[in-house]
């Protein structure tokens, strides 16, 4: 069962997805009385960010990224990005948070789009998947050292980024940008150009 505050809703920019999401006016600590918890994630899942949008909507136009491989979406949030991955033709996708709450909704949400997402991966990947995930220094240290130790294990590494302080492009080469609609109440603005970048 969903839980309160959100909706399934179809997302405009990746209209092939439909995930459970608060409305579009709901502010990120709407659901906790606007007051921020150190012992309780923010619920990020229940937005999908520029990062994993853009991912999904490249996953999406170029299926030939994740077909017959096995994927990882790391920090996945509301799952946006394993769900266009498993829709794109990918063998195996799995999808992991640090927040419980977070991998409980990217299942609902593959659900919701008949598809099944993996707790964890069976097998090294052969695809990382990371969106919007260098939006703090410390967030930002541990994803570089997770995603550069998965390079240099074969896999190939796409994140999502709309230009988050912390971004280490100097890592990445971009592949992809786009205009992506994103909600005002959390981003200060309607849309944000948000590129998806390969690991070098």
């Amino acid at each position: 069962m969903p839980p309160p505050l959100t909706a399934l809703r179809p997302l405009p920019f990746v209209p092939e997805i439909s995930l459970y999401l608060a409305d579009s006016s709901a502010g990120l600590f709407d659901a906790t009385d606007g007051e921020f918890h150190s012992d309780e994630p923010p619920p990020f899942w229940a937005f999908a960010w520029a990062g994993g949008q853009a991912l999904a909507r490249y996953l999406l136009d170029h299926p030939e990224t994740v077909a017959g491989r096995v994927v990882h979406d790391l920090a996945t949030g509301s799952g946006i990005a394993a769900i266009a991955a498993a829709r794109a033709g990918a063998a195996e996708v799995a999808a992991t948070d640090l927040d419980p709450a977070a991998e409980a909704a990217a299942g609902r949400n593959a659900a919701a789009n008949q598809l099944t997402l993996r707790a964890r991966p069976s097998a090294r990947p052969d695809v990382l998947l990371a969106g919007d995930v260098f939006y703090s220094p410390t967030v930002a240290a541990e994803m570089t050292r997770r995603l550069r130790a998965a390079r240099r294990e074969s896999a190939q590494v796409l994140v999502g980024d709309p230009g988050r302080g912390y971004f280490p492009e100097r890592l990445f080469e971009r592949v992809a940008e786009y205009v992506v609609p994103v909600p005002a109440v959390l981003e200060e603005t309607e849309t944000l150009v948000t590129a998806v970048w390969r690991m070098r």
